[in-house]
């Protein structure tokens, strides 16, 4: 059964009714289909990046990569900003402010110099927008002066930030490239700007699939292809790094974050949440499901709050950042061994296989009884064969063992541990 709690929270001074807001993206192009998302429930969004003109897009321009029985494990997207000029996405912008006034309307936009990024803002500004996104990010702009080649350098963004700032009241949001090794470094530019927000993390660069008839990349326009975007749940781990990092850095404490990246669950959307965003952006989610996704993002965390007597959302907000800590400080004084459950085993033999040709020989296989048995002698602890076993709760954390000498009179129970459910 759905359950509605009050999710709502603020971001950057702006009152959200909840933190689900669509990403600027192909699913929120046009006030007709950024309605139907309000009326499905969506906090807010952040609408379609505006340029001065619109784009010249090529066909096909998606893709996807599977996995076995996944249809989508990642998503390949070509496509640029809007292909609407300017002056068509305010009139859009201001239509939907006059029929969801209580709708959150944040607006992407993008120039490619400083005359331009100034015209942007003071447009979407007058066009009655909430929040104003700069998109420093987009991978396949076919500019030099535009998106994610703008993003990697410092410079830039400190002077565009500052460009738009001075010419709006509204609260400014960077939107980073993660095609960068340190996102630290754009995003403390942005700040110096004046930036009141970061979001991350746009697309990253990529080529899906080859084409093995016409010797191509995927998709195949006329016989060619190019690097672009590649977004879904196969980037979320990567999306919760950079977020990770970005709300460790002290130079960015006074800066709110929006997270993208992955999105599909509520589950998700709450691990964005425990590493310090307030607001959390969607699109290849509904891209696949529609915006009636939103209603499960809504109901799994009013369920998650309500079991935990967690009463606002903002009490969520960073509560896992502090056992994030730097690979140094982790403990490695002990090996957990894991059990397995003979009685759930269905004698498949993937630990087996996957611990002798991919870790430590750590399992033996009896061929008459197909079961598996750990060596404790042998085991790493590494949980291998834990990730890759099919049946649920089959194998899981077992004994912990200290190293010799370094149990430091600590007992098995000192030490937390946590079951991984495939």
């Amino acid at each position: 059964m759905m359950m509605k709690k009050d999710l709502s929270i603020d971001f950057l001074g702006v009152h959200c009714e909840n933190p689900f807001f669509l990403s600027s993206s192909p699913v929120c192009n046009n006030a007709e289909m950024v309605a139907k998302a309000f009326d499905a429930g969506w906090g807010g969004i952040f609408y379609k990046t505006v340029g001065i003109k619109g784009m010249d897009e090529c066909s096909p321009r998606f893709d996807i990569l599977t996995k076995e029985s996944t249809p989508w494990a990642g998503f390949k997207n070509m496509e640029q900003i809007s292909e609407m000029s300017m002056e068509q996405n305010l009139e859009e912008i201001k239509k939907l402010k006059k029929n969801y006034p209580n709708k959150v309307i944040g607006v992407s936009i993008m120039g490619s110099n400083e005359e331009e990024w100034i015209t942007l803002a003071k447009a979407v500004t007058e066009a009655g927008a909430d929040i104003l996104e700069l998109n420093f990010s987009c991978p396949q702009m076919t500019s030099h002066a535009m998106g994610a080649d703008v993003g990697q350098t410092p410079e830039l963004v400190r002077k565009y930030c500052k460009a738009v700032v001075e010419n709006t009241h509204l609260p400014v949001v960077a939107k980073m490239t993660p095609n960068i090794t340190r996102m630290e470094e754009p995003a403390i530019a942005a700040a110096q700007g004046g930036a009141h927000g970061i979001s991350a993390i746009n697309t990253i660069k990529s080529i899906t699939n080859i084409d093995l008839d016409i010797l191509t990349g995927r998709p195949v326009v006329n016989g060619k292809s190019s690097i672009s975007g590649y977004s879904g749940k196969a980037i979320k781990p990567i999306a919760l790094r950079f977020i990770a990092e970005l709300a460790k850095c002290k130079e960015l404490k006074s800066v709110q974050l929006s997270g993208i990246g992955g999105i599909e669950t509520w589950q998700d959307a709450l691990e964005f949440i425990l590493l310090g965003c307030r607001n959390v952006q969607v699109t290849t989610a509904v891209m696949q499901y529609g915006y009636r996704i939103v209603e499960d993002l809504i109901s799994g965390i009013s369920h998650f709050m309500d079991e935990r007597g967690v009463n606002k959302l903002d009490e969520l907000v960073g509560l896992a950042l502090n056992n994030i800590v730097p690979a140094e400080e982790l403990d490695r004084s002990f090996k957990i061994i894991p059990r397995i459950d003979e009685d759930k085993c269905v004698g498949c033999g993937r630990c087996y296989v996957s611990c002798f040709d991919g870790a430590h020989q750590a399992i033996v296989w009896d061929s008459e009884t197909r079961k598996p048995r750990i060596l404790e002698d042998h085991c790493v602890g590494c949980h291998l064969c834990l990730n890759v076993c099919p049946v649920y709760d089959c194998i899981t954390p077992g004994k912990v063992v200290f190293k010799e000498g370094r149990a430091n009179n600590r007992t098995e129970e000192d030490i937390v541990q946590q079951v991984v459910y495939q």
